[in-house]
Order: C-alpha cells, then sequence, then structure tokens
C-alpha cells in the first residue's frame, strides 16, 4: 500500500505497488529499480515507467501506456479518475481561481469550477498542503481527481498562457476605447480601436487557435461576435463545439490578425470577403485554411474551413466506396468525354471526392484544368482558375478560357446557372471530360434539375455520363462501441421499400474518453451511382419526372444513397440514426 503522509510519489513506491498488483514481473522491476532512476525527479515516475513499454500481467497484449498507469493510480487512491479534455473545459473561469504562479508550483490544473466547489486535477495524491490555501483563497470547496501528469503541464501552460493573452488584450483595448458596452459603441469600434494586430498577446491567440484546431480534428472554425463575448466554436465530425469565449473587441482584433494572414482587405469592415492561410500541424504536415468573413450587427463573422492534405490522398476505398461503387465511379471519370456530377449539399465531401478523383486523374499525360468559387486547396497536379465575378471572371467565362488551354479534362466547381451549364455541355461535346457539382437532393434529382437551368432534354441525353450522389456520416468509435441487436422497425425504416437482409455486425455509440463521450470518431461517405446507359436514356424526356428516372435507374441496378448506408450500418460503421439523419427526406414518398 502507499504511504498516506504527505509527500511526493517515488519510482519504489509505485513500482512495488504494481508488483503486489501482480501487473509486471519482479525480474523486470527489479532490474529497474537502481538508483541511477531516481535522478530524474522533474518527470513523474508514471512517465517513466510508461515509457519502458511494460506489459500488463492483467490484461494479455497490452501494455502499461501512461493513461493505463494514471488509471491504475486513481484507482488505488480511491480518487476519480479524469481525462482533460480541453473543449469541456471553461479556462477563463477556471484559470480565475487560483494563480498560473501558484498552479505551476503545485502542479495542479483546476478543470471545474461551480458556485461552491472547484475541481482539481493533480498526479500527485499525496501533496494536499494546496488543499487548505485554495479554500481560504477561492472560497471554494475542493474537489480532487487525477489526471496524466503530461496533460496536466501540457494544459496549465496553455489555459494560462492564452487567459492571460486575452486578459492583455483586453488591457490594451480599455486604454483605447473606456466602456464598450453597448451597440452603438461596438460598431464604431473597428473604426477607433488601435490594439495592434501585430501585438504579441493577439499573435499567440491566434496561434493557439490554429494549433488547437488542428489537434481537435475540427474540419471549421468559427470566430462569432457578440454583444459583449464572442464565441469561439469547432466542428469536429460535423457537430459544433463551443471552445471559448472572449471579449468581442478583443475577437475583433483576433479576425483583424487572421486577415492579414489571408491578405484580405483589414480596413474593409463593409462587405464579405474571401482569403486563404497556408500553416502547419504540430506534427509538421502542411494545412491549408479557406477564410470567409461577413458583417455582423457587432464586427465581422469569420469562418475559417480547414483542409488537410492527407484527406485527399485517400482512395477510393478510405473514402467509403464499396467495391461496386468504385467499379461505377471509374466507369464514369475513365470516358474520353462527357459530363460527370457530383450532387449532395454544403459540406457532404463533394470537394474531397473531386479532388481525390482528379489526382488520379491528372497524370503527365493529360492537361488537367478547373475553375472554382473560391479555389478550395491549391493543389500541384492541375491547372487552377479563381472565379473573379467583380472583373467579369464567371464560371462560363472560365470554361470558354479553358477551352483554349487544349484541356483534356475540366473540373467546374459549380453549375449554378444556365450559362455555365451550356458551355459545360459545349466542353463536353467537343470532346473534354467535365467534373462538377450540382446542389440536388440525390443523383436523379439531377437530371429535372439542368432542365429547369434551361438544357434541353437531347443534349443532357448526349453529354452526361454519370451522376453521384452522396453524404457523411459519422463512424463509430472503434475503442467503446458495442454490439447491439438490430432494430427491426428502424430498419425497415432504413431499407424501405428494398428488401435488404437484417443480418450482419450492428453495434451501438457507448462513449468513451477517446471519442469525448460522444461515441463517434471521423466520418464516411454513403453514396448513390447513377450511370446513364443507353436504356434509361430513354427514360429522360422533356415529361420525365425525378421519381420516374429513380425508379428506371434502381430496376436498372443503381444502389440508392439509403441502402448504401443500410450496408454500412451492418458492417458496424455507424448507426442507423446517422444515416437516417443524412438521407434525403423526399425518399420517405418513394413508391
Amino acid at each position: 500500500m502507499f504511504d498516506t503522509i504527505d509527500h511526493k510519489l517515488s519510482m519504489r513506491e509505485l513500482i512495488e505497488n504494481l508488483l503486489a498488483d501482480g501487473r509486471v514481473e519482479k525480474r523486470i522491476a527489479d532490474d529497474f529499480l537502481v538508483p541511477v532512476r531516481n535522478s530524474r525527479l522533474e518527470i513523474h515516475p508514471l512517465v517513466i515507467i510508461s515509457q519502458q513499454e511494460w506489459a500488463d500481467l492483467r490484461h494479455p497484449g497490452k501494455k502499461l501506456s501512461l493513461e493505463v498507469l494514471v488509471q491504475w493510480l486513481a484507482e488505488k487512491v480511491d480518487l476519480p479518475y479524469f481525462r482533460i479534455d480541453p473543449l469541456k473545459v471553461d479556462v477563463t473561469a477556471v484559470t480565475a481561481v487560483i494563480s498560473s504562479a501558484y498552479a505551476n508550483r503545485h502542479k495542479i490544473l483546476p478543470i471545474a469550477v461551480t458556485e461552491k466547489t472547484v475541481t482539481i486535477a493533480t498526479a500527485e495524491p499525496y501533496l494536499r498542503s494546496w488543499e487548505s490555501e485554495v479554500v481560504h483563497v477561492s472560497g471554494l470547496q475542493v474537489e480532487r481527481v487525477i489526471a496524466n501528469p503530461v496533460d496536466i503541464s501540457r494544459y496549465l501552460n496553455e489555459f494560462y498562457s492564452v487567459s492571460h493573452s486575452i486578459r492583455r488584450a483586453t488591457t490594451e483595448n480599455e486604454k483605447d476605447i473606456p466602456g464598450v458596452t453597448n451597440f452603438e459603441q461596438l460598431i464604431e469600434l473597428g473604426k477607433t480601436g488601435r490594439l495592434d494586430t501585430n501585438d504579441q498577446s493577439v499573435v499567440h491567440i491566434v496561434d493557439w487557435l490554429l494549433q488547437y484546431a488542428f489537434e481537435q480534428r475540427a474540419s471549421d472554425i468559427h470566430l462569432e461576435p457578440r454583444r459583449e463575448n464572442g464565441h469561439i466554436r469547432f466542428r469536429i465530425d460535423g457537430v459544433m463545439h463551443n471552445v471559448y469565449d472572449m471579449p468581442t473587441p478583443v475577437m475583433n482584433v483576433v479576425i483583424a490578425r487572421i486577415k492579414v494572414l489571408g491578405r484580405m482587405d483589414v480596413v474593409e469592415k463593409r462587405r464579405p470577403q474571401d482569403g486563404r492561410i497556408k500553416s502547419k500541424t504540430p506534427d509538421g504536415d502542411e494545412i491549408e485554411l479557406r477564410l470567409s468573413c461577413m458583417p455582423t450587427a457587432f464586427g465581422e463573422k469569420m469562418v475559417m474551413r480547414i483542409f488537410t492534405p492527407e484527406v485527399l490522398v485517400k482512395d477510393f476505398t478510405g473514402l467509403g466506396f464499396s467495391e461496386k461503387d468504385i467499379a461505377d465511379w471509374n466507369k464514369m471519370i475513365n470516358r474520353p468525354h462527357g459530363i460527370v456530377l457530383v450532387t449532395g449539399p454544403t459540406g457532404s465531401g463533394k470537394t474531397t471526392t473531386l479532388y481525390s478523383t482528379l489526382r488520379l486523374l491528372a497524370t503527365s499525360e493529360v492537361n488537367v484544368c478547373t475553375v472554382e468559387d473560391p479555389i478550395e486547396m491549391v493543389m500541384p497536379e492541375f491547372n487552377q482558375m479563381q472565379v473573379q465575378a467583380n472583373i467579369d471572371v464567371t464560371f462560363a467565362r472560365g470554361i470558354r478560357t479553358l477551352l483554349r488551354q487544349d484541356p483534356d479534362i475540366i473540373m467546374v466547381g459549380e453549375i449554378r446557372d444556365r450559362e455555365t451549364a451550356e458551355m459545360a455541355i459545349q466542353a463536353a461535346l467537343t470532346g473534354h471530360l467535365v467534373l462538377s457539382t450540382l446542389h440536388t437532393n440525390d443523383a436523379p434529382a439531377a437530371i429535372p434539375r439542368l432542365r429547369e437551368i434551361g438544357i434541353p432534354a437531347y443534349l443532357i441525353n448526349a453529354t452526361v455520363a454519370g451522376i453521384m450522389a452522396q453524404r457523411l456520416v459519422r463512424t463509430l468509435c472503434p475503442h467503446c462501441k458495442q454490439p447491439t441487436d438490430i432494430d427491426e422497425d428502424m430498419w425497415r425504416t432504413l431499407t424501405h421499400p428494398w428488401k435488404l437482409s437484417g443480418k450482419g455486425k450492428f453495434y451501438k455509440p457507448v462513449g468513451c474518453d477517446e471519442c469525448r463521450q460522444t461515441g463517434f470518431v471521423g466520418r464516411v461517405g454513403i453514396y448513390e451511382m447513377m450511370i446513364l446507359d443507353q436504356q434509361l436514356r430513354q427514360r429522360i424526356t422533356p415529361e420525365s419526372d425525378a421519381n420516374a428516372i429513380r425508379n428506371e435507374a434502381v430496376k436498372l441496378g443503381m444502389t440508392k444513397m439509403r441502402i448504401s448506408g443500410a450496408r454500412k450500418v451492418a458492417m458496424g460503421w455507424t448507426t442507423i440514426d446517422e444515416v437516417l439523419k443524412v438521407v434525403p427526406v423526399d425518399e420517405e414518398l418513394l413508391d
């Protein structure tokens, strides 16, 4: 047993307790306990033990990782184990309880505050001298939890450093503009504020924000100014998470700093603007951020969409294509000419699919050109043109220009109007492969949509090679998902009117530290491929509607998006609920 007298944990007592619990071999432990090991006093002994990568005798095939050791320690000392999730910590509130110097001296980290209590994480359960002092100073009761010592050290630095930078930026701003409290003064802030965007505190806040977003796997960063406090939110696996609140004047200066980095007009605050930033993750991987800002009542709102190169180098299997999907998609994109359309709402993965496809097609033997609004990610494999409406460089004019550039393959960011659609059709008729996107609920609905734009049925028949619709569904966390029985009623709802076997490996989300208690990690695509062969083209007439085309395509072998999702449920990748959240609602009315 541990000595309960006030003391720091020693290597010897930890090893002896691990031996007593049958977690390590005696021979290995005896060899390890040599005087030189105890000289590394600045490193927590649990960290040193975890670095040895010993086998866990209680759990064959697993090792005594640091997290396992911390959980073991929490159980031994009868304190709750806590996995620090920075997204769930109110940094402003917790850093106000005790000072940075005091927290660093005792290696403790406040992680939650209520009206009566403060929860403090520590990796030294028998060092308690600080507890009475915190109670005295804060007036709050202390609840102790055991946490990873590496996490405590890291977040001690991050939380207090960011909090200090925001307080400093707030103080500097208040010197310039006293009493920024109401709507009218906030509107004038952008004209009179003199806090420099190169101020070290502002630079630090922006650097922290970007690095933090990369680590949390965010796809989008939202900076939203409000009357008093601006909100920072991340979109992770398609779901928005609140991250941090900061004074709106400080957020406005942070947004100005980001505009400087994105080569946007800092002075112009009345009109929406776009920009981009190249950065690097903590691991050194290059990342591209697409910026978009728009004016709101309390300042400019900024959204940064994050594009990671590793997503674009995934093969089609990694994107969630089945073998049949891959075969059908290859049949569409390997034609010498024609139009291939990808449909779906914003955020459904269309850009990733198109870029992955273009990387595959962009060999040294062909000339691949794109016209985009905006260029989502700069790629060295092909030639990209940016739409600029202010100087009359539209999609249609861009395609017209590309046709004089001797292209083999053209990618059009989006078909929005008749002129763009006509130019895309002209390109296909003159022997080019054209890839583009369209906003429709499913693949068959793209045909009536093109007719609504003004394209006659005979030209659609002559040029469109195939259409793919897609959505993204969250994938179950592999660490905590649990087998479950199928819900027959929901399965019938998902697969109606198609009779699909309910056999498979069905799982339910549980929630663990790895997935932030959500039960899901990452997303995967579900797809609907409609190849326009001769039989299907006969059904495309000026009178045919989406339902008629849809039913004929199903008869000819098209796999509905809902069935694609059902198969991923049966494979244990996701749940019925997740698929029903994203499949088009009008499919409920089919047949």
